[in-house]
């Protein structure tokens, strides 16, 4: 209120304003209230600002969505062409549906990591080596469920739309959600002990390196931003010095400079596609809370930009649903092209807030620069040299990390875990879902019943997370006595 009679009482100001909300001239906006300049999401910056703010964000985006692919066996390359696709076609269909641009960036979710791993180790008898791709045909089986995922999350959008997101919440409360998000990191545990185990030395000093440098530079700009990249180097460095490889940089200097990114396309036949299906197209359900967290997150952040600036707010989390919805077409679009399951990112979130930037136009050029990115052959051919002990010693960190916001999420929504109906589902899908994906090989479950459609056994983390909503519709449908 006191800031738009403020803005009333400015005439040259207000005019500039007009100006820019009703062009794309590349005129930056300015918050009236501390002289702050920034984009709006429609905002079209000039060209070369457009190009340095868009290379920014994948600067921002590129550790995460390359360490997953490069973790979990998938083409480097593809990864960062279709992450950089499908944030285009998100930020476009936006555009087209809604009359403004959601200024998301879609990178590659931690969520699926265990189901990737699992698949992987079911059909290849052991964990892909760091950097080094599956077999074609590996990674065709696991799209099949990153298809999959991508239905589901548009049905899933579709439905809120239609009936509202309460209506989802009782069926995925985040009792469910934080659960699921748990196991996934917590599940993992063993996986990043195993690849730490190539050299503890490196990885002990890779993992504090990481952990002090997410703890003591969160509020030094970019820096705070890219913990696991530096930390990353300090144990690239650190295994040079302690474990010299000869050979250490053969892939960087047998790759070419320029390479097409080996797409692959998904099989729905063979003997683990059910498997697939069903490991990665459940773990959407640790992704939809997610999303929705960093829709609301970004839709506040430009909300009191426009506020401060003078301009009409753009109420982006108005439309929840829809934006499940372009997660869905994000996810099969990679699904069909051979790239990991994909997120909008936090990561993107936390520098516009800082950067007040939020322009789509600018995310369209980092899309562009990602897709660019992929066709770069010797990218490829360094994140192969590095050791494994470095990407154990972060895998000990990120993996707790998602454990950890888990919780975290639990605990934003006051989930009371004093409640025997809380308990039940959580003590369900913890034990089932942790102790299922360390304790037996491959992660699965092996219920006889059951091999002529899961061969290997049930996915344990998949398996955990759809128990967990079934013991919760039973308390829906038979409300307890007392319910707190």
């Amino acid at each position: 209120m006191a800031t738009k009679k403020k803005v009333s009482k400015t005439s040259k100001p207000k005019a500039s304003v007009s100006k820019s909300s009703k062009s794309t001239t590349g005129e930056m906006t300015m918050a009236k209230n501390n002289n702050v300049m920034g984009y709006l999401p429609n905002d079209n910056p000039p060209m070369g600002q457009t190009i340095l703010l868009g290379f920014q964000h994948v600067l921002t985006m590129f550790p995460a969505t390359a360490f997953v692919a490069a973790l979990c066996g998938f083409h480097v390359g593809v990864v960062l062409t279709v992450s950089g696709l499908g944030t285009i076609v998100a930020l476009l269909l936006s555009k087209w549906r809604i009359g403004k641009f959601i200024p998301l960036f879609y990178g590659s979710s931690f969520s699926y990591i265990a189901a990737y791993l699992t698949i992987a180790q079911q059909m290849t008898g052991s964990l892909p080596a760091f950097g080094t791709p599956l077999p074609d045909n590996v990674i065709s089986t696991i799209q099949a469920g990153i298809v999959v995922t991508g239905l589901l999350n548009i049905i899933i959008g579709l439905v809120i739309q239609s009936v509202g997101k309460d209506a989802i919440d009782r069926v995925l409360p985040p009792i469910v959600t934080g659960s699921v998000a748990a196991i996934i990191g917590f599940g993992l545990a063993f996986a990043a002990l195993d690849l730490a185990g190539a050299n503890w030395a490196v990885a002990i000093i890779t993992l504090l390196a990481t952990i002090f440098f997410s703890v003591y530079l969160q509020a030094s700009g970019f820096m705070g931003m890219i913990p696991v990249l530096l930390g990353a180097i300090v144990g690239y460095v650190s295994s040079m010095l302690i474990a010299p490889n000869p050979d250490q940089f053969a892939p960087f200097a047998a790759a070419p400079w320029f390479a097409v990114p080996n797409f692959t396309f998904p099989s729905f036949t063979g003997a683990m596609v059910a498997t697939a299906i069903f490991s990665v197209a459940v773990m959407a359900i640790a992704t939809i809370p997610e999303s929705t967290a960093h829709l609301y997150q970004i839709s506040l952040y430009v909300d009191r930009f426009a506020e401060d600036s003078g301009r009409e707010k753009y109420n982006l989390d108005k439309h929840i649903g829809f934006n499940l919805v372009l997660d869905g077409v994000d996810d099969t679009l990679k699904g069909m092209l051979g790239a990991t399951a994909g997120t909008n990112y936090g990561e993107n979130n936390s520098l516009m807030a800082i950067t007040r930037n939020y322009s789509g136009p600018a995310l369209i050029a980092a899309g562009v620069i990602a897709v660019l990115l992929g066709f770069i052959g010797k990218l490829a051919g360094l994140i192969q040299t590095v050791p494994l002990a470095v990407s154990g010693g972060l895998a000990i960190y990120l993996f707790g990390a998602i454990g950890m916001q888990g919780i975290a999420l639990m605990q934003e929504h006051k989930v009371s875990m004093f409640n025997p109906r809380n308990l039940a589902v959580g003590a369900v899908i913890m034990v089932v879902g942790i102790g299922g994906n360390i304790g037996f090989p491959g992660g699965s479950l092996p219920i006889p019943i059951l091999q002529g459609i899961f061969p290997s056994g049930l996915p344990a983390i998949a398996t955990a997370a759809v128990l967990g909503i079934l013991v919760n519709a039973v308390f829906l449908i038979f409300k307890p006595p007392v319910d707190n």
